[in-house]
């Protein structure tokens, strides 16, 4: 026998309450899902499996430059189509296309700035620009980081994450490698300090050019790193990979970086480097 008895109906409301888009955010490596505050909060790194979600230039702006305060060079280089390329779509529309879709005019940003009171020169490739491509912007911006940072003695740092050279811009695309590579040539020369930093993924003519000739060569831990992709490579040999291959972890054990450091002490690991370099360590 029952002694309690429901006199009203359910509670119901009029309207369904549906949770806000990109509240939650899906860890590819392990599926679960995370809060968006508490990535970014982490500058974008799962706290439990330490996975890296790709991040560009605004966002290693704000965590590296102090108070993300910095002086933007070479915004004024923006991209043309010299070559009236056309594939699916009209090489014009495309950079269009991303300019309005990224906010930014090309793949790569450079600024000038203090971290942990040291000035430094920071050029940042955006993979979110139509791979992180390198065409003659990217080269040409690149190239003025790289003067910049040698007339005035202050250390360069490049955050790679490209899908390598820009096919739309042909031979003037891959002119970038050789352009890049030879000032950075006249930055050693000059003894000015270069850390390149590789995220994911680092590819292509970027890999095969300034990538891997800095004075440290470090990745984000899990990060892509090669020149062909690994089915490429995979076909063209006909055998199998080793396990692992072209991550950064792969890399670091035979040789290739220097070290792996994640997103949340690359500032500080930065910083010291620069410091040992500089010899600028207070006693």
């Amino acid at each position: 026998m029952s002694w309690f008895k429901r006199k009203d109906k359910n509670i119901q409301t009029d309207e369904r309450k549906e949770m806000p888009e990109g509240v939650w955010v899906k860890v590819p490596t392990t599926g679960e899902t995370v809060h968006r505050r508490e990535l970014e909060d982490n500058l974008w790194v799962d706290p439990l499996s330490g996975y890296h979600f790709r991040i560009g230039s605004e966002e290693y702006f704000s965590f590296l430059f102090d108070k993300g305060k910095f002086e933007e060079l070479g915004q004024e280089i923006v991209p043309s189509d010299p070559l009236n390329f056309e594939d699916r779509k009209k090489y014009s529309d495309r950079l269009e296309e991303y300019q309005k879709k990224t906010g930014h005019t090309d793949a790569v940003r450079v600024g000038t700035g203090k971290m942990n009171e040291l000035d430094v020169v920071i050029a940042c490739m955006d993979f979110d620009f139509i791979g992180g491509s390198m065409g003659s912007v990217v080269g040409e911006r690149l190239g003025i980081a790289i003067d910049y940072a040698r007339e005035n003695e202050k250390p360069l740092i490049i955050i790679s994450q490209s899908g390598g050279a820009r096919m739309m811009e042909s031979v003037l695309s891959l002119m970038q490698m050789a352009k890049t590579s030879a000032k950075l040539a006249q930055l050693e020369e000059a003894a000015v300090p270069y850390i390149s930093l590789m995220t994911n993924p680092t590819t292509g003519g970027v890999t095969a050019s300034f990538a891997m000739l800095g004075d440290f060569n470090i990745a984000e831990p899990g990060s892509l790193i090669g020149f062909a992709g690994p089915r490429v490579i995979r076909q063209t040999i006909g055998r199998d990979l080793p396990e692992g291959f072209q991550t950064a972890e792969y890399l670091l054990e035979h040789g290739f970086l220097d070290f792996i450091t994640p997103r949340t002490q690359m500032k500080g690991k930065l910083t010291k480097v620069l410091k040992l370099v500089l010899h600028k360590f207070e006693a």
